[in-house]
Formats: structure tokens, sequence, C-alpha cells
């Protein structure tokens, strides 16, 4: 099956992945609209519409930064993110020593003259996915049989994952899944494999050890292990997923958005099963799992490599911190500070899901400048 090109001269590439992230961008304008009336009225003196026009614009910055992305060709992300990754390493120290706290974590760096927040974990994550689709495509010759060609891979994923997880485990726990996903889809032997298991498991005693998070990591999982005493925010959560049946209250009738915490945020999934019920819920669920395949299909419809491993290592990175986020808000999981991408109201995480999702459609188009014959791609002749 070959990828579906948009015919647009001003939205190029993979068309359903255009088609995905609208319907979810308009999801999320709705819904955080809700989930904010309330506090605004409170907070702002009766604007009810602030926080709506915040996110608007954040939504619309991040769908501009797409466009640019798209617009790129992805080849150049691979050299781009050797300097990313280089500079993600002195922020995330920074951050962790002298970054902007919250909720005991300090995962911010507040922007000069700005008095805006940057995460460099999100640089971090990006650069790192980048750069190991990067380092295995140009290792494919050789990289079942020498430990030179995986060694870089595996120092560089336990730098990166060990300093986000300081402030940030389940973050980092998704990036080291990624990593994983990428050496295995890239053939990298079973040996391998283990060995980054077991430079992971070091990363992540060392965040254990060092980090901010050890404490909160200890009562989360054992506040989700004790059956008898439900956290209050799981409880609003799970008050707001019953009272929303099969289709919902309807758009802005959420009850539990005056009570649950972070409405418009980490839990921003309950509020959308209480206005949209579950059929809202299947449709979110539907988009992202569509998001999923088409950055999966171009593995195969990649004739370069490094364009087939880094789409799908940023569509598996997205999808599956939605489906945490999702999972924590229905009980599958313990409470986490993951956001529902595209969906959740936010700052600089919206920016780059909108630079991942950018990398992605230009990787769609990349893969389409070549003819398909016989359901395998090839150069043309001249």
């Amino acid at each position: 099956m070959s990828l579906v090109q948009s015919e647009s001269k001003f939205f190029k590439g993979d068309a359903v992945i255009w088609t995905v992230v609208f319907a979810l961008i308009t999801f999320s304008i709705l819904v955080v609209y809700s989930a904010t009336g309330t506090l605004a009225f409170r907070n702002m003196a009766g604007d009810t519409e602030y926080y709506l026009l915040k996110h608007t614009f954040l939504v619309s910055l991040a769908l501009g930064i797409l466009w640019i992305c798209h617009q790129i060709d992805y080849k150049y992300y691979s050299r781009l993110s050797r300097y990313a990754l280089l500079l993600s390493v002195p922020l995330l120290l920074f951050t962790w020593q002298s970054g902007t706290e919250f909720h005991g974590a300090s995962r911010w760096i507040t922007i000069p003259f700005l008095n805006q927040t940057f995460q460099p974990s999100d640089l971090a994550k990006l650069a790192l996915i980048a750069n190991v689709a990067s380092m295995l495509s140009k290792r494919q010759q050789n990289i079942r049989d020498s430990w030179g060609s995986v060694l870089p891979v595996l120092i560089w994923s336990g730098i990166i994952c060990g300093l986000i997880g300081l402030s940030d485990l389940s973050g980092s726990l998704v990036l080291f899944a990624t990593c994983m996903l990428l050496m295995f889809i890239g053939r990298v032997r079973v040996r391998y494999l283990i060995a980054l298991v077991i430079v992971g498991a070091m990363a992540g005693l060392f965040a254990l050890t060092v980090g901010q998070r050890l404490e909160t990591a200890k009562s989360r999982i054992e506040a989700f292990l004790d059956k008898e005493n439900v956290p209050f925010q799981a409880e609003q959560s799970y008050i707001a997923i019953a009272s929303g049946g099969t289709t919902g209250k309807g758009p802005g009738n959420s009850q539990q958005r005056n009570f649950l915490p972070q409405p418009y945020s980490d839990f921003i999934f309950a509020i959308i099963i209480e206005e949209y019920g579950f059929l809202g819920a299947f449709l979110v669920i539907g988009l992202y799992l569509t998001l999923l395949y088409r950055g999966m299909l171009m593995v195969a419809q990649s004739e370069n490599a490094f364009g087939g491993l880094l789409s799908a290592g940023l569509s598996f990175s997205l999808v599956i911190q939605a489906m945490i986020n999702m999972g924590v808000a229905v009980g599958i999981f313990p409470i986490t500070g993951l956001q529902l991408p595209l969906l959740s109201m936010g700052g600089t995480s919206l920016l780059f899901t909108g630079i991942s999702i950018g990398i992605m459609i230009s990787v769609s188009k990349g893969s389409s400048e070549e003819p398909i014959v016989s359901g395998r791609k090839r150069r043309t002749k001249k």
C-alpha cells in the first residue's frame, strides 16, 4: 500500500496525517475551552475566553512550525540532530540544578525577557530519536556484526535518558522504549538489545539515586496498588468517565472540570469521555492509531533507511505517550505527568509535537518521490 499524498501545493505529503492533525487540533480547541472555562472565570476576572485564546495561539504557532518543518528535506535533520543533542546535555543539567520548579520537579527554564518557560527535555527527546535513526541508518552494512556500530547508540541513549529521568521518569521511559524500537527495526542483534536494557537500567538507577523523582515515583506506585484509597485525581477522573456514557453530556457540559486537577492537561481524556462519551474516546484513539500506522508505513515505503527509522521513532514516541496518558485517566497506569499530544493545553510541548509531525510529513514527501513498481520503490533511470 502506497502513501496517500496531498494534491495541494500548500499542504504536501501524507494527506492522512494532515487529516489526523487537523482533527486533533479541532478536538483540542473545543475541549480545552470547555475544561478551562471555570478556571478562567475564577482567575481572569470573568474572562472565560482567556485560555481559549492563549491555547488557540499556541496551536496556530505549532501548526505554523509544522508547516515549515514539512517543507524542509528530512535528510537535513540528521545533521541538525547532532548539534541539538550536544546542546541538550548542558540544558538538561542546568534545568536539573537551576530550573523552574513545579510539583517537586525542575523541568523548565524561564526564558529571560520573554517570561516564557521552555522544557529542554522536549528538545532532547526529538534530538535523540533523530540521532539514533541517523546512526543506525549509516551503519546498516555492519550493524549486526560490530559493537562499534552500536556503541554510540547505547552511550547517547543512556546519557539522554538518564538526564531526562532526573526530573521526568515517565518521559525518560517513553524515550527509552522508542530507542529500543528503533534498534529493533534497525536490524540490531538481540545481544545489543540486551546491552541497551542494561544501559537503560543503569541510567534509571542513576536518575532515581541522584534525581528528584524517587519519592514521587514510590508514592504514585503505592497509591496505584492501593485499591482501597484511590487518589483524588484518579477518583474525579473515574467519575467523569463513568458519567459520560456512550454519547457523553455534550460539548461544554462537563461537571468534573470543576473538581478534577489539570482537566485541560494531564486528565483531558477524562473530560473528552465525559462530554463526547465512549464514541468520542474511540475516535481519539483511532486518530492516534492512524498516526502510528502512517508513521510505521513509511518504514516500508521509504527508500532511505534514515527516513523510515525517523518516522517510526517519532510516531511511536507520540502515540505511546498518548496511550499512557489515556491509560492513566482510566486507571490502567499510575499517575504520571505526561500530556496528550496535540490535545492537552501546553507550551513548548505543543511546539515540539508540531516539529515532530512536520518531520514525519517531510519523510512522507520524500518517500513518494520515487515510483513504486510491483509493490517496491525503484529508482528511475535517466
